[in-house]
């Protein structure tokens, strides 16, 4: 099998549509190393800037992958900057948002808001059409429970680049909060839904762990969900807040190579075996393709909530 490109998918998404994938950031690099992550734990838990892989190497990746996308009659309505770990660790991410801009696509990047605090964090992320970002917790003991910071990191410095980002950019801001099981939110969530209104992001979204986390958590009470909806909906109006609590169903399609295209996406995104099948099938590729993905240990089978997921091995290297 020929190397992982540093783009996958197209992968149809609620907030975004087509969206094509990029992965500036190796193995499970990161700041975080959340509870829910469905990406799995984290490798290399880091909170310093580091350069990894060239900008011009990723974005020749993603011109390519877009050349094969048209040729095949497909769409691409964003391109992604959302590998396993944190994008904003690359130190290259501004010189790689303006390439990737130059593709003719807009570009958005879902970070985890842990490095906002940085101007130069900001600055690179200014030159993105569309940018998520993460609040779950307003108190550090939530904040240290289900986010797992660097010890480096303080939830008053985040929460304050969180809001001077906001307060700076121009481009699209979306915001989302994951709820997790087992934790007492009480009058937390309020404070939270204060911090996102604060932002005032064009969308509040409302999540809960559907694909297999990095721990055995389980998903949120229904009465912490709703009253966090219902909170945010007063604050940002009716129409800016939306649940992400279902399942979806993946579609995506699979390029030259099935093999890789599933081992990519898997990486950030498990595929439940079902929808592995169907992808092959309308690929006209055979299970034997996944089958030798799990012997070779690139792939492995995950079961969480009574569902078999697909999930891909990762490491925490860097490469420069």
């Amino acid at each position: 099998m020929p190397r992982l490109s540093l783009a996958f998918g197209p992968i149809y998404s609620r907030r975004l549509g087509w969206s094509l994938g990029v992965r500036n950031v190796p193995g499970k690099n990161c700041s975080y190393d959340c509870v829910y992550c469905q990406a799995g734990r984290t490798v290399r838990l880091t909170a310093d800037r580091a350069a990894f892989y060239s900008p011009g190497v990723v974005a020749s990746d993603v011109e390519e992958r877009l050349g094969e996308v048209e040729r095949r009659g497909g769409r691409v309505d964003y391109i992604s900057v959302v590998p396993e770990g944190e994008p904003t660790l690359d130190l290259r991410l501004g010189e790689l948002l303006d390439l990737l801009r130059g593709l003719g696509r807009p570009v958005a990047v879902f970070t985890n808001s842990s490095l906002l605090w940085r101007r130069d964090v900001r600055e690179d992320l200014s030159a993105a059409d569309l940018v998520n970002v993460k609040v779950d917790a307003a108190r550090a003991g939530t904040w240290r429970r289900v986010n797992r910071p660097h010890p480096l990191l303080g939830l008053g410095e985040v929460i304050g680049g969180l809001r001077a980002f906001a307060s700076e950019y121009t481009g699209r801001l979306l915001a989302e909060t994951m709820l997790v099981g087992g934790v007492d939110y009480g009058g937390e969530l309020a404070e939270i839904a204060g911090i996102v209104a604060s932002l005032n992001p064009e969308k509040a979204y409302v999540a809960v762990p559907v694909r297999p986390p990095a721990e055995p958590v389980e998903p949120p009470g229904e009465e912490d969900v709703l009253g966090l909806y219902r909170l945010l909906e007063e604050r940002l109006g009716r129409g800016r807040v939306e649940l992400l609590t279902g399942l979806p169903g993946v579609d995506m399609e699979l390029l030259s190579d099935p093999g890789r295209d599933i081992l990519e996406a898997a990486g950030v995104h498990p595929l439940r075996i079902g929808e592995a099948a169907r992808l092959l099938e309308a690929a006209g590729a055979n299970w034997g393709v996944v089958e030798e993905l799990v012997r070779r240990g690139l792939l492995r089978r995950v079961v969480y909530r009574g569902e078999e997921f697909l999930v891909r091995r990762l490491t925490g290297k860097k490469v420069v």
